[in-house]
């Protein structure tokens, strides 16, 4: 497909993190851009600022003129769409070219240095971090958060080369072919897609064959590639690791060197192995050592992955993306690791019905760690409801003598009679918008009335 002689790209979806990249990237190479979403979101307004034609009623007459040509006009969906979206259902049956997100990423990319982060978790962060680092490249960046040194979750550069987030979920990382990929993880993940978590790891050496140069995994990950770990042996090798002033400081052993002191504001060794991660993409690329250094060291984060919204001597607020029971223990490791003698309070909304179901026992053990345990309603995004799955099934699961269900609209007194210390709002779904508003109502009461 030849994108030059595409002058119009409609999204449906288009406030989805993966989709909005993409929204942003034609935007700036002076395509026209629209689109729809079921739902106004920060992202949403983000986009109308920029320019962007979005509407939120799935209708014909919403779909302007200059979008009906269909030999100038690229249609891009998210999977997540249903079968029954009109729109949708009109740009296909009327032949136009109707393309799903990740298509378009493998397009985009297949005739750059294509730098690809797979995982079941740490695909953002490893991203993230990666193409802040190859930003001295000029490398164009496409990822699956908003990092918040660019605020933005597209890095522009140019087209020579690339770093994409390759997203498991659908198989849409198979429509990719990077020279350089890394895999973080494979845990078992979107049982609703892949039905066992052995064709899910069938699904990742798909994606490892499809590598053309080097591929990195994490050590003890059953495929081949090159290794990388923390404090132990494999071909890039983290060691000499000290925790001062909130980052960390530590060295890096490769196959061609050895680098010395680098720092790294990101808390958690599940981050640092992130880290080590990137590093290793980026040197066998060619970025010189100096600039890996400088790189890490002003890499500040990735919104919604252990973001401070409130950060005083009284109270620490946390906002965190995690909806797996991996990610939770990441988290709840990354608290004991920074404030081990404070008592800590998890606020989780859990994200899909299947993965509640899935590892519901899981979830349960991971949540107990807390102090302090509040579930929100399951957030159900694509789904349907399923009898007997609810918050109230896995608050029963959990062995713990303080733990409660809460509505999102009780959640801010909740908190103001709380005596934990460290709060940590974690979840997938719109949990986002509302320890927005939670945390800025707690800071206007101030931190003496909290």
């Amino acid at each position: 497909m030849n994108l030059s002689k595409i002058h119009n790209v409609f999204f449906i979806g288009i406030g989805g993190i993966g989709m909005s990249a993409l929204a942003r990237y034609f935007f700036e190479n002076e395509k026209q851009v629209s689109g729809y979403d079921k739902t106004k979101s920060e992202i949403t307004g983000q986009l109308e600022n920029l320019g962007v034609n979005i509407h939120f009623d799935d209708s014909l007459e919403n779909i302007s003129d200059t979008f009906l040509n269909k030999e100038q006009t690229l249609v891009v969906y998210t999977p997540a769409i249903p079968n029954t979206h009109l729109q949708l259902n009109y740009f296909k049956n009327n032949n136009f070219t109707v393309l799903k997100r990740a298509e378009i990423l493998g397009i985009i990319t297949q005739n750059t240095q294509c730098l690809a982060v797979a995982g079941t978790h740490g695909k953002t962060t490893t991203s993230s971090i990666l193409g802040h680092i190859m930003s001295v490249e000029k490398a164009t960046s496409f990822l699956g958060g908003v990092a918040e040194n660019y605020n933005s979750n597209l890095i522009l550069g140019e087209d020579k080369i690339s770093v994409v987030e390759a997203d498991e979920f659908d198989r849409s990382f198979l429509k990719l072919a990077p020279n350089i990929a890394c895999i973080t993880s494979m845990d078992a993940d979107h049982l609703d897609i892949y039905g066992a978590h052995d064709s899910l790891k069938d699904s990742f050496i798909t994606f490892s064959e499809k590598v053309t140069n080097t591929l990195i995994v994490a050590k003890g990950l059953p495929i081949k590639g090159l290794t990388y770990a923390i404090e132990e042996d494999a071909d890039y090798r983290a060691y000499n690791i000290s925790l001062e002033d909130g980052f960390y400081h530590f060295d890096v052993e490769t196959p061609a060197q050895v680098i010395k002191g680098l720092k790294f504001g990101l808390p958690g060794k599940h981050n640092l192995m992130n880290a080590l991660a990137a590093i290793a993409m980026a040197e066998i690329q060619g970025v010189s050592l100096n600039n890996i250094k400088e790189q890490l060291a002003s890499f500040t984060g990735v919104k919604r992955r252990f973001s401070y919204k409130i950060r005083t001597e009284s109270r620490i607020l946390i906002d965190d993306y995690a909806h797996h029971p991996t990610e939770i223990n990441a988290v709840e490791n990354s608290i004991r690791e920074l404030y081990p003698n404070d008592k800590a309070l998890v606020i989780f909304q859990p994200h899909l019905f299947t993965r509640t179901r899935d590892f519901v026992d899981e979830f349960a053990l991971a949540l107990e760690k807390f102090d302090e345990i509040v579930l929100l309603d399951i957030y159900p995004a694509r789904e349907l409801p399923i009898s007997g799955v609810t918050s109230s099934w896995l608050l029963s699961k959990i062995n713990h003598n303080h733990k409660s269900i809460l509505k999102k609209t009780d959640v801010l007194d909740y908190l103001k009679n709380s005596s934990s210390k460290v709060v940590v709002m974690l979840g997938a779904g719109d949990i986002g918008t509302l320890i927005s508003e939670v945390s800025e109502k707690l800071l206007k009461i101030g931190k003496d009335e909290i």
